[in-house]
């Protein structure tokens, strides 16, 4: 199973303060430890919403939405994609990192092929599978 760990921004984020060189360190040491049990399959970092966009979809048609965004509920500064058993293995995986003071951090699992049943049709799996590995063939 595949799951999404949303870390959610703050002030120093939204600030586009960097990390101290430790924690630098700390999470180096933990996603280390994340891709040696074979868990991790990306992560990183995302900058402020100063230099992002939104786009709102409605029956006019999509609008761009320029950063920084206010709400801090939807804030997100960095993110995990692990790959785990459970759901309980990716929260044990979770709790080992590095995050000092109080954090909330989400874990989601992520929508596998068979959770889609028959309205994935043998002919969209194929097409979804044909996807998959041109994207995983790119250099």
């Amino acid at each position: 199973m595949r799951f999404m760990v949303f870390v959610p921004g703050n002030e120093d984020s939204e600030a586009g303060a960097l990390p101290s060189a430790e924690l630098i360190s700390q999470m180096t040491a933990y996603n280390e430890e994340l891709a040696r049990a074979g868990v991790m399959l990306a992560g990183e970092g995302l900058r402020p919403t100063k230099d992002a966009k939104k786009i709102r979809f409605d029956a006019d048609g999509p609008k761009v939405i320029d950063g920084p965004f206010t709400e801090s509920k939807e804030l997100v500064a960095g993110y995990w994609m692990l790959e785990c058993k459970s759901l309980d293995e990716a929260v044990e995986w979770v709790k080992r990192a590095p995050f000092g003071g109080s954090v909330e951090v989400q874990v989601r699992p992520i929508f596998e092929a068979d959770d889609f049943g028959e309205n994935l049709t043998p002919e969209l799996r194929e097409r979804e599978t044909r996807l998959r590995e041109s994207i995983a063939a790119r250099p």
